[in-house]
């Protein structure tokens, strides 16, 4: 599913490598230039972002015809 996603569709304790690579934190730079982001550097490894503002978490999706979709 997404990253950090508790879903365990198998029922294993989620303690395999599969698991820790979808929870892993990545840490990486998106250039800001006139307070615009390219959705190019966004999307970099995944066709889905996830985005939290205050207590609400949204997906920012990218869909097969290069359309961003944003979901609460």
């Amino acid at each position: 599913m997404n990253a950090g996603s508790p879903h365990d569709p198998d029922g294993s304790s989620g303690k395999d490598a599969g698991d820790k690579s979808r929870t892993a934190l990545i840490e990486r730079s998106i250039p800001l230039s006139d307070n615009r982001i390219n959705s190019r550097d966004l999307f970099v490894s995944s066709r889905e972002i996830i985005i939290t503002h205050g207590d609400d978490t949204y997906r920012l999706r990218l869909t097969a015809l290069n359309k961003l979709i944003l979901t609460k």
